[in-house]
């Protein structure tokens, strides 16, 4: 039988070790890596950056998610016995539905210099990944591309230039790689006219695909029954398996100020904003996450047909230590963004603020397909 994929999307987690973070289960301390393998976790997720550093090669922070880093993230990982899904976001810095900056070194060029530079890229990655045999099970072709990828050319109004676009990099992945499945990942995972409305316009254009990956963030995407209705239809219409790429849930509303030592302007902390937690069905306590898990795991394993292969749970381990926050003044500077930065997921690890193994984990060891 095919494992249910019980994954962790661990980014950041080198550079957190780097700035002290520690990790305890039961009041002893271990390899955090280690520690979600013992809860039952069997895959990580490992996003790419093109290149995020500045002109002068300062880091971009946040993990400043390089090749090496993947290379180090992905061999620690399989000498666990984790498989990995590799995250492309064809960016030097966080591809989301609200921001697809080019690569600093594609910035100039036009859309068809775009589709051969995802290509090549793609290819090169991939080919020095094989290599070094850490050929990924899964690739992401893109992050979050809900509304395009590379801003201006491959923006949602031009859904030809996306669907070539996403189409160079899967015949590079399946040329390179062909064992990997590739994965095409939209944020809005309560949200079906969306989702349909987006894959109804790829499906007509681009290459196939093998799996279609949700964000599912219950303070943004509404109640899990909307997840759910999202997942069953999606996985029917396009005859697809279906995988929550990235998903969360707050186990404390407290702050955590005094772990991060920042200046209240230099701080984005989403343990601040109690307003997102009464869009949420279970309370942001740790039995809170533990149940919300529990019924995620539980809708995902019941979509029709075996459809639904897991989770990834995004950044389960970035706890609250100095200098690591989601960016920094150079980051901020390439995704023309005023800031502030600081740490804006704590509150949603799988660990609390101190390091120590929270109770979801345990729901996630015990959890049976």
């Amino acid at each position: 039988m095919e494992e249910f994929i019980k994954g962790m999307d661990v980014s950041t987690l080198p550079e957190e070790v780097a700035l002290g973070a520690r990790f305890y289960d039961e009041g002893k301390e271990g390899d955090a890596l280690e520690i979600l393998k013992k809860y039952g976790a069997n895959s990580l997720r490992i996003r790419l950056w093109n290149d995020p550093y500045s002109e002068d090669g300062k880091p971009y922070g946040a993990g400043t998610s390089d090749f090496t880093k993947l290379v180090a993230l992905a061999s620690a990982g399989k000498k666990l016995g984790y498989s990995y899904l590799l995250d492309l976001h064809y960016s030097d810095f966080w591809a989301d539905p609200g921001k697809q900056f080019p690569p600093k070194e594609w910035a100039y060029a036009d859309a068809d210099a775009l589709e051969k530079h995802v290509y090549d890229y793609t290819k090169d990655v991939l080919l020095k990944l094989k290599r070094l045999n850490l050929l990924p099970e899964m690739v992401q072709v893109g992050n979050e591309i809900t509304n395009g990828l590379m801003w201006p050319h491959g923006k949602w109004d031009n859904v030809d230039n996306i669907a070539r676009f996403i189409s160079a990099g899967i015949r590079a992945v399946r040329e390179v790689s062909p064992d990997s499945r590739v994965m095409l990942h939209l944020d809005c995972g309560g949200n079906n006219a969306r989702c349909r409305e987006w894959f109804d316009a790829y499906v007509q254009r681009g290459e196939d695909f093998d799996v279609i990956g949700l964000s599912y963030y219950p303070f943004w995407h509404g109640t899990i029954d909307d997840l759910t209705n999202n997942m069953n239809d999606l996985s029917q219409r396009y005859q697809k398996d279906v995988i929550v790429a990235e998903v969360s849930m707050g186990f404390t509303m407290e702050d955590y100020a005094d772990r991060e030592k920042l200046a209240p302007k230099e701080r984005k902390g989403m343990a601040t904003k109690p307003h997102l937690a009464e869009a949420v069905e279970y309370p942001m306590t740790p039995e809170g996450q533990a149940a919300f898990m529990q019924k995620v795991m539980e809708r995902i394993a019941q979509v029709p047909d075996g459809r639904g292969k897991g989770f990834y749970y995004w950044e389960p381990a970035w706890i609250p230590v100095p200098g690591c926050g989601w960016a920094n003044e150079e980051s901020l500077k390439y995704i023309q963004d005023p800031g502030p930065g600081g740490n804006e997921w704590a509150n949603q690890a799988l660990f609390d603020y101190d390091g120590n193994a929270l109770p979801a984990l345990k729901v996630i060891r015990d959890f049976q397909k």
